[in-house]
């Protein structure tokens, strides 16, 4: 289920969308209304009013048992090819119009390009009111002109549950040492340094398989594997460049002095961290203690993001947690223990 705030931006973009809309259709549907039954004509308006809606890339008219009545209308052109076509059990034919005569459908997934679209869908009357059928008119999600703002990644818990296989045999396995456990001591060590003195912003430790994802503020888009045999060298962290720990915004003036370095960290920082330096050992630490805390139970993996502020927690039954770093610290060892046992996420 998409979260609350999601849930508002999508609703956000969707007003501003129906906003752009629902003039030109209903213009259109009037236009319609008066050549209805005359195929040649209800093509020449439908030309007419595709081009008050550059983005628009088919418009047509349907009787109102689905069945299209006019070709389809392009900006460069027409075809005819689907007259007659059955569109009833089209995602857009099945919502219910509201009494508006307008609707803006849920996005779906076209059948000719496989790329998400939606349809508003107009109805079209006559004078005396009566439904004469619709006008569709079709969008591919990636032309229309919205502010496309980033929804705010939550930062409540949140609980995934994992494969069914998995959490049906949870209490017929046991932990096994990795090489991880093993010289776990040593990688955590190598992990809070390439936290606080390399870069490093997004990290996810493989404890069950022994290795290291991360992601660098000087190079953000491209992640890096660690193995075990590099995790146990503390000096693999000289192969990676210094970059100072992100607890403040950095100034105007900070980020032009890095360029001026010929740095690309500084300017990579997309703003304040929101977990305290000081706290990223206590933080690793209880990773530590959850590896090891139960042997039915156990962690298997867990992910650090220093800007999110978030750590995720994969344990043996395949449950997933999401939740703020200090609320992660705030819980008891035995908190783990219990809850998967009688949540079994």
């Amino acid at each position: 289920m998409a979260t609350e705030s999601l849930q508002q931006a999508i609703g956000r973009q969707r007003q501003a969308l129906a906003e752009m809309l629902t003039q030109p259709l209903a213009d259109a549907a009037h236009a319609a209304s008066v050549v209805w039954g005359d195929a040649a004509h209800l093509n020449d308006a439908l030309e007419a009013a595709i081009h008050g809606l550059p983005y628009c890339k088919f418009m047509y008219a349907l009787r109102p048992d689905g069945i299209q009545v006019s070709d389809n209308l392009m900006q460069n052109g027409r075809d005819a090819g689907d007259v007659g076509r059955d569109r009833s059990q089209r995602p857009y034919m099945r919502e219910a119009v509201p009494i508006s005569g307008f609707l803006l459908s849920q996005a779906y997934i076209s059948m000719r390009v496989k790329r998400p679209s939606l349809t508003a869908i107009q109805l079209v009357r006559d004078d005396t009111g009566h439904v004469l059928g619709y006008i569709g008119a079709d969008f591919d999600l990636r032309d229309l002109p919205l502010t496309r703002e980033l929804a705010d990644e939550p930062r409540n818990w949140r609980q995934i549950k994992g494969d069914p296989a998995i959490r049906g045999t949870v209490f017929h396995q046991s932990r096994s040492d990795s090489q991880m456990d093993l010289h776990i001591d040593t990688v955590l060590g190598v992990m809070e340094e390439l936290i606080l003195d390399h870069g490093v912003f997004h990290c996810k430790l493989h404890l069950s398989s022994s290795r290291l994802t991360l992601w660098l503020m000087d190079d953000p888009y491209r992640y890096r594997l660690l193995d075990i045999a590099s995790l146990t060298r503390p000096d693999i962290c000289l192969t990676f460049p210094r970059c100072n720990y992100p607890s403040a915004i950095p100034s105007k003036n900070e980020v032009c002095a890095h360029f001026r370095e010929g740095s690309r960290c500084g300017a990579a920082v997309p703003g304040a961290a929101l977990i305290p330096a000081e706290r990223i050992r206590d933080i690793l630490q209880a990773i530590k203690r959850l590896r090891f805390i139960d042997e039915t139970f156990y962690l298997r993996s867990a992910t650090l993001n220093i800007f999110n502020g978030m750590v995720a927690l994969t344990f043996s039954c395949d449950g997933t947690h999401y939740l703020p770093w200090d609320e992660f610290l705030s819980k008891g060892d035995a908190f783990w223990v219990s809850g998967e046992t009688s949540n079994n996420p």
